[in-house]
């Protein structure tokens, strides 16, 4: 058993996002020793929950600490990943890996030459349906995978317009880069992560910057439309090598029913998961006659984000170097993205060598 207590572990960024983080790692027993803010009123708040020390200059932290998540804006988490890694830190960086794809390729650079390791924040692997899914994939049942369809539609889910969320130079982007990178990145894990050649896609705003947009509830304050200049959706067809593709739905807000769904297709069976919903898979027989299979899979539930943390702590408390949420994979979703942009800009498919 790992003593993940051993691990002493700072928190960058106190807003919302490194909140939740500081009190899942709290309820599992972390050592949590700090935190650092630009926000006087963040780190206030921070200490008196947690009873330790928040700190204004990031290096004060880095000399406490073996290991840092790295929770704030997009924009700044080239500077402080990539301190922490010049610190000999091991680093778990909420997704996506960095604002620009210039900016990740640095993150990855440092982290190719450091004595810690950087994880990104692709919770939803973690859930335990998706472990069953890469279960039957190494087993085979799957046969060989073809494709995936990605669902990840908020009928109205823009958050807090006005904020840093909806900021081209704080985020990178609007719903593509926000919950866009989690359809990727679980879309890429099913499909073992093959190497993508090329992609085609169309990003739009049509909802964000309007001054009539209706909503029932909004994560974060509504600030307005005024300072809204990013996508609110997106669609994409990417093509991987061996013919393998994955077809991309996302969006913020759109006139049709919220879903998320990952459909998986095999030649010998195929699956369809619904986060926060269930895993069914499917397959067809012979036996008696031709008939068709559909199989509820009913597992535990798991907090996800939990169990990522934990795997984190884990890795970090051992000094091995994690094999899931990789620099490199985070990287390579950072590359579609922007490959995304590219193409919806141009009008027309575009290669990740481009």
């Amino acid at each position: 058993m790992v003593d993940i207590s051993s691990v002493r572990l700072g928190i960058v960024g106190l807003g919302n996002i490194g909140q939740h983080h500081a009190d899942r790692f709290s309820e599992k027993g972390a050592n949590v020793v700090g935190g650092v803010d630009i926000s006087e009123s963040a780190r206030e708040s921070f200490s008196e929950e947690f009873g330790v020390s928040a700190y204004e200059d990031h290096q004060e932290l880095y000399e406490r600490v073996d290991a840092v998540v790295v929770t704030t804006p997009n924009k700044f988490h080239e500077q402080y990943v990539v301190d922490a890694l010049d610190a000999g830190l091991d680093v778990l960086v909420e997704k996506p890996l960095a604002n620009t794809l210039e900016a990740a390729e640095r993150i990855a650079d440092a982290a190719r030459n450091a004595d810690g390791f950087c994880m990104v924040g692709f919770h939803t692997r973690f859930a335990n349906p998706v472990e069953v899914i890469t279960s039957h994939r190494e087993a085979g049942r799957f046969g060989e995978l073809s494709h995936v369809e990605a669902n990840y539609i908020r009928r109205r889910g823009i958050p807090g317009r006005g904020s840093w969320f909806t900021s081209k130079d704080v985020a990178g982007g609007g719903s593509l880069i926000d919950i866009g990178v989690h359809a990727v990145d679980l879309s890429l894990y099913l499909l073992d992560y093959p190497d993508v050649e090329s992609v085609s896609g169309t990003t739009r705003s049509q909802f964000g910057d309007r001054e009539d947009y209706t909503y029932v509830n909004m994560w974060g304050e509504d600030q307005g439309a005024e300072n809204f200049d990013v996508d609110d959706s997106a669609t994409a067809f990417i093509r991987c090598a061996d013919d393998r593709t994955i077809s991309l739905e996302v969006a913020w807000a759109t006139n049709r029913p919220s879903k998320q769904e990952y459909v998986l297709r095999g030649d010998e069976a195929g699956a369809t998961f619904r986060p926060h919903e269930g895993l069914t898979l499917h397959e067809s027989g012979s036996e008696g006659t031709g008939h068709m299979v559909d199989s509820d899979i009913e597992t535990a539930e798991n907090d996800p984000h939990s169990d990522e943390q934990t795997y984190f702590l884990e890795h970090s408390a051992r000094g091995e170097t994690p094999e899931r949420n990789t620099v490199e994979q985070g990287l390579t979703v950072q590359r579609v993205l922007d490959a995304i942009y590219r193409s919806s800009e141009r009008g027309e498919a575009v290669s990740l060598d481009d």
